[in-house]
This record gives structure tokens, C-alpha cells and sequence, in this order.
């Protein structure tokens, strides 16, 4: 395998889901002898603070100035075109809504990069919630970009169907590929100690839920769920994850149901995985999923999980309910009942985690790279 080039082209990080996958694939990348760059428009502390202590092999390439006097989107094309025509990376790997920029950036620059488009959510999903011009202009330049890419990678057979319907091409031309999710990191953090109260070795046990606070995650859902779950079994529901105004809402909906001594919202935590390692089930309520990381990560520390059959990923990592129940999208009747269910007859840890190692870090990279070197002849 020739050693390549690969530039990574994404918003700033702030430690989401896909900043964690991009962080995931770029050491990967390096273990395995090849030069990454990750291209930003700006270099959050984040980034500074995740790469910190990485292979000198993994550059971070800030694209903009601080003072910017030019329209953003025109001057992240003018300096990733630069890039390109001074780096000519072997492979460029655009994430999500920037695959515009690095279409029209790769025009300019008339390099001979390969352009391939991480498809990271739900195209059609993320459409529907445009509003105003946007909704119109950026599925045009969306399609428009996919159509131009010499390849396309979906985390999803889901994520992968609904865009080959939305741009009308066959499915064939679009790799799926899974997310690194599980690291040698990951386990060794699931380890530590944690101080939370809740997880004394007398009380009862610990539902979670994580994910930043919004509609798209539907705790309110989760939380009328565990209403019904109290009423037959002793419990307490943790949800981690950063605090938006729809905390508002959650918390008055814990109120009318008289749960607030038993629902706890810890805010952002730096080791999510110790909270999954301690609870006795780990719930995934979303209305909607480009993947759906937080089950894997759930799995590799041998917790038990449900799931709502959202679109797209679930299903495709619990192998339609195997390794763990799936309910409908907003049904809080029968997402009681897959808790109460599988709280009294869980999976064995060691299968959960036997398949939670389809999604390693190792493995996924190693797709990545096959599916590059292909494009690269």
C-alpha cells in the first residue's frame, strides 16, 4: 500500500460525535505510517487540546485569519484552493455541509486530489429542518457537490440509501463505512473511578441517556419512558451531555410527572465512559441518527442498551434487535417496556462487547484506507 497524503476538511471541533471520529481516523491514519492534515477554518482549544501529545505526523492547518474582511464562504474556498495547489494531498476527505467548499476549492485549484465526501447524517433529515433561502440553496449545492466527488462514504446503509434516492444515483457508487468508534482509549477511561453517588454499590439502578440537549434526541420521550419504568421497578435516570434552553422543557416535564429526585443532569462530563461502565442500561431515544455512536460506546464497556429504530444506524448496529431491543421512533409506552424487559433479562457483556469490536478504530481505519488506495490508482 503506497504511504499517502490524507487531508481532513470540517467545521471547527468542539468534541462532538464527528470531531471524535475524525480524531479517531487521524491517529489511526498515522499508525499506520501515513501524513495527516486536519484543515479547519480555525483551530478551536478543543482541537489544540485533543491532538495534543499526537505523532508529529498529524498537522493542524488553520485556513483562516483571525480578521476577515471577505465573505467566510468564499474565503475558505480562495485558501483550501491554495492549500490544495501547494500540499496536493493524495486524498481530501470533506465531512457534511463543507463538501460545497472543498467541490468548488478542488475546481480552482485544479489539483489532482481526490475528493472523496464523508457522509456523517441523514441527508434528507437535515433538509427537512432548512428553512428560508437555505432550504433552497444548499440541497442544490449539496446534490451538486456528491455528484462531483470521486468517491462518497455513508457511516450508514441508511445514511447510504437516502442519499442515493435524494441525488439519484445507484447506491452501488456510494462505500459504507462504519465509525471508528471503539479505542484503546475509550476502554482504559471506562476504567476510572467515578464519584457520582448514584452509583454506590446499595443503590438502585442507573438508566442513562447522553447527548447534547436537543429536540433531535427526544429525552422528553425517554423521560416519560422512565415514568412508566418507576411505577414497576426501582430506578434512577442519569442524561450527560451539554445543557441547552430545552433543559427548560425537560425539567418542567420531570416536574409535572414528580421525578426530580430521581432524574439527574450532570451537564458535560469528560469521561462519558465511566458512566456507561457504572449504569445497569444505557437508552438511545433519538428521532433521528447519522449513526449512532453512544450504542457502540455503551456496548465496548459491556452495558446493555435500547434503542429507538430511528433512522439511520441503530438498526444496523444492533443487527435489526440482536444485541439489543429496538422501539419505535417517540413511543414512550413501548420504550418502557424494552427497559423493564431488558433490565430483567440483559445480554451478556462479553457478546455485547465481542460486537462492539466491528466498530473499532483499527478496523474502520483499515476499510478507510482500502477504499483510498483504490481511488488513488
Amino acid at each position: 500500500m503506497n504511504r499517502l497524503h490524507i487531508a481532513i476538511f470540517q467545521p471547527p471541533m468542539h468534541g462532538n460525535g464527528l470531531d471524535r471520529v475524525v480524531l479517531n481516523l487521524a491517529k489511526a491514519f498515522v499508525e499506520f505510517g501515513f501524513c495527516v492534515d486536519l484543515v479547519t477554518p480555525e483551530i478551536s482549544k478543543y482541537q489544540k487540546q485533543a491532538t495534543q501529545g499526537y505523532p508529529s505526523q498529524i498537522r493542524n492547518i488553520r485556513l483562516l485569519d483571525v480578521s476577515i474582511t471577505k465573505p467566510i464562504f468564499l474565503e475558505k474556498v480562495i485558501k483550501l484552493s491554495q492549500y490544495l495547489k501547494e500540499v496536493r494531498p493524495d486524498i481530501l476527505l470533506a465531512n457534511n455541509d463543507y463538501v460545497g467548499v472543498a467541490n468548488l476549492a478542488k475546481s480552482i485549484s485544479n489539483s489532482p486530489t481526490k475528493l472523496v465526501h464523508g457522509v456523517h447524517i441523514n441527508v434528507s433529515q437535515y433538509f427537512s429542518k432548512l428553512s428560508g433561502i437555505r432550504a433552497t440553496i444548499r440541497p442544490f449545492l449539496l446534490k451538486h457537490s456528491y455528484c462531483k466527488a470521486d468517491g462518497i462514504i455513508a457511516v450508514s446503509q441508511g445514511v447510504a440509501k437516502d442519499l442515493a434516492q435524494l441525488i439519484n444515483i445507484p447506491t452501488e457508487k456510494i462505500q459504507v463505512i462504519y465509525n471508528p468508534v471503539v479505542t484503546p482509549d475509550l476502554l482504559l477511561k471506562a476504567n476510572e473511578s467515578l464519584e457520582h453517588l448514584w452509583f454506590a454499590p446499595s443503590e438502585p439502578p442507573v438508566i442513562l441517556g447522553a447527548g447534547r440537549l436537543f429536540h433531535q434526541k427526544d429525552f422528553v420521550t425517554l423521560i416519560k419512558a422512565f415514568a412508566k419504568v418507576r411505577q414497576k421497578q426501582n430506578c434512577r435516570l442519569i442524561i450527560i451531555g451539554e445543557w441547552s434552553p430545552y433543559k427548560f422543557e425537560l425539567d418542567t416535564l420531570i416536574n409535572e410527572l414528580n421525578l426530580g429526585d430521581d432524574v439527574d443532569f450532570p451537564g458535560y462530563v469528560h469521561n462519558p465512559y465511566a458512566y456507561m461502565a457504572h449504569a445497569s442500561l444505557f437508552v438511545m431515544s433519538s428521532k433521528y441518527e447519522g449513526f449512532g455512536n453512544v450504542l457502540v460506546e455503551a456496548m465496548a464497556v459491556g452495558t446493555p442498551v435500547v434503542s429507538t429504530d430511528c433512522e439511520s444506524g441503530p438498526a444496523e448496529i444492533l443487527d435489526q434487535g440482536r444485541y439489543g431491543k429496538l422501539v419505535p421512533v417517540g413511543d414512550s409506552d413501548a420504550l418502557a417496556s424494552a427497559i423493564l424487559k431488558t433490565i430483567e433479562h440483559s445480554i451478556d457483556a462479553k457478546i455485547l462487547q465481542e460486537r462492539a469490536q466491528k466498530f473499532s478504530q483499527e478496523k474502520i481505519a483499515r476499510q478507510y484506507l482500502d477504499y483510498f488506495e483504490i481511488l488513488s490508482k
